[in-house]
């Protein structure tokens, strides 16, 4: 069983920025792919973005590509999303998830565990 926490959300002016956290704990941490997704109110959870186990492979929606950054320190079990440049339509619960050996995916029914969410507001 792997917990997930995240952290860092809160309310930002367009062009700010932001850094979400995503503590993990339980099961080893550096096993895991970990990836970033959104739900904005009325729409259906998008994915963000993943990152591989050893931090050396990413890939970003192409909605946030060139704005967000995702990294991991297995040191500390925490990814993190720095989301530069935010736009209102970043507006959003962010969602930490962790996926068991599936490798770099976009796909949410490939996650095996679910962080409660952190909500992220823009205003224009």
């Amino acid at each position: 069983q792997v917990q997930l926490v995240e952290s860092g959300g809160g309310l930002v002016q367009a062009g700010g920025s932001l850094r979400l956290s995503c503590a993990a704990s339980g099961r080893t941490f550096s096993k895991f792919y970990m990836g970033w997704f959104r739900q904005a109110p009325g729409k259906e959870r998008e994915f963000v973005s993943v990152i591989n186990w050893s931090g050396g492979s990413t890939n970003y929606a192409d909605s946030v590509k060139g704005r967000f950054t995702i990294s991991r320190d297995n040191d500390k079990n925490t990814v993190y999303l720095q989301m530069n440049s935010l736009k209102p339509e970043d507006t959003a619960v962010y969602y930490c998830a962790a996926s068991n050996g599936r490798g770099i995916t976009d796909v949410a029914d490939r996650y095996d565990y679910w962080g409660q969410g952190t909500q992220v507001t823009v205003s224009s």
